[in-house]
């Protein structure tokens, strides 16, 4: 089935648009959260999105493994939906000894990239649709700090690749999506890394 991306900037109905594509793509959904509550806030923030869901809907929590899990319940599913990819890249860049103890910032960023790859290509195998959202994180300032920067450079790397595999692509802004891949400038092609 297709990999689907949708995109868009905080609180601009990015999930609310992907859950719509979701259930419009049959019962049995597998939602895939890469968060975690790490306080009251996030816990609250969880507790929402929680609500807005379905009840039928399974929820898988997982924050590193989601190759492995959309393989698992990419077979007994109508749709997967991984909310979000974002999340998950924080968790990658954070996560201590991986790929390796003492590795450098550019093996953690090619070891981030084949992650992303191999997920992209696992949902293309899939017989469930795999509806990806994430963050457009490089749309404002340049973070003041070099992990803040890390994190900016490698989320945008994710988006890219995933868009590249995905056959369809939409960016959503104050609630409105919008399908960009059909609309984007030399489709099918990649011109330049920015």
């Amino acid at each position: 089935m297709p990999l689907v991306l949708v995109l868009g900037g905080a609180r601009s109905g990015k999930s609310r648009f992907a859950e719509e594509l979701a259930a419009a793509s049959g019962p049995r959904v597998i939602y895939v959260a890469t968060a975690a509550a790490g306080d009251e806030e996030m816990a609250r923030r969880i507790a929402r999105h929680r609500l807005r869901r379905p009840p039928e809907w399974q929820t898988v929590e997982e924050g590193l493994a989601l190759e492995e899990v959309i393989r698992r319940y990419g077979h007994r599913a109508s749709s997967i939906l991984v909310d979000c990819l974002t999340g998950w890249v924080s968790n990658l860049l954070l996560a201590e000894g991986l790929p390796r103890a003492g590795c450098t910032p550019e093996e953690k960023e090619e070891y981030i990239l084949r992650r992303a790859d191999g997920l992209a290509r696992a949902a293309a195998a899939l017989p469930a649709r795999v509806i990806a959202v994430a963050g457009e994180v490089g749309m404002g300032l340049v973070p003041p700090y070099p992990l803040g920067r890390a994190f900016r450079d490698v989320a945008g790397e994710v988006n890219q690749l995933m868009a590249r595999h995905a056959e369809q692509v939409y960016l959503v802004v104050a609630g409105l999506p919008v399908e960009i891949k059909g609309l984007a400038a030399n489709r099918g092609s990649h011109i330049g890394g920015n």
